[in-house]
């Protein structure tokens, strides 16, 4: 397998289309690369595109394209003889953050138990992949009911993070999950004290945040929702101020 394909240029051109939110460019661009990667016999980047694929779609709502390329990466990864590495173990928590975000945490919690077995065998327990791994796992097992195990991982993920560069904005995320479990436990009312509490620590994550580029604004935009939904609209509508005038190149 090849390597021949520059993986650089590719991300940093889909970045420059995401920061734009040119979500059609971004779109061709991965499905061009994923041809010539293909064409290349260049598995390794093939797959990283793939990963690249199944996030776009899934950011943008689209369940068809999303479970698509899902399938489409899972299906590649033992033929292209990369099962049981660090790459299938990204695939592999790619396509269950797919299936987690439309309504199959089951497959999702399966999915992302193979990958943890990889992650914690070859990776250092400070590497910033195994706290993305813990924070969505602990998204299905919240969907499943498992309550006590997301919060397990909740404070994994933080532990991860909490020792990566810029890892507060992930933080801040996970602050938010852990109220939205915290909720679905106890309950809004017997909860509210304890959601209150994350999101005041989301919030201070997220106001100090000094780098302010196309992730953060992802991450505001991703943010707000939450705030708007536990009623606090006006710092909703702040952080979606931000996202906006992030992408208008304000």
């Amino acid at each position: 397998m090849g390597g021949c394909i520059s993986v650089e240029r590719i991300l940093s051109r889909l970045d420059g289309y995401l920061d734009k939110k040119d979500f059609s460019a971004a779109e061709r661009h991965l499905a061009y690369w994923i041809g010539e990667a293909e064409a290349a016999r260049d598995g390794r980047t093939e797959m990283l595109i793939r990963n690249e694929q199944m996030g776009l779609f899934r950011k943008l709502g689209r369940r068809p394209e999303a479970l698509a390329a899902a399938e489409a990466a899972l299906a590649r990864l033992a033929a292209l003889g990369l099962s049981g590495t660090v790459g299938a173990a990204t695939a592999l928590l790619n396509a269950a953050t797919v299936y987690k975000a439309f309504g199959e945490a089951e497959r999702a919690l399966a999915l992302y138990g193979e990958a943890r077995a990889i992650y914690e065998r070859e990776l250092d327990p400070s590497d910033a992949r195994l706290g993305g791994l813990y924070n969505n796992m602990a998204l299905a097992l919240t969907d499943l009911g498992r309550f006590s195990e997301a919060n397990e991982l909740y404070r994994r993920a933080i532990a991860v993070m909490a020792g990566v560069e810029r890892g507060e904005l992930e933080i801040a995320i996970t602050h938010l999950n852990m109220a939205d479990t915290a909720e679905a436990e106890q309950g809004a009312l017997a909860a509210d004290e304890t959601v209150r509490a994350h999101l005041s620590e989301a919030r201070r994550l997220l106001d100090r945040h000094t780098v302010r580029d196309g992730y953060y604004a992802f991450v505001c935009e991703k943010c707000a929702s939450v705030f708007e939904y536990y009623g606090q609209f006006a710092y909703a509508a702040e952080l979606s101020g931000r996202a906006g005038g992030i992408y208008e190149g304000t």
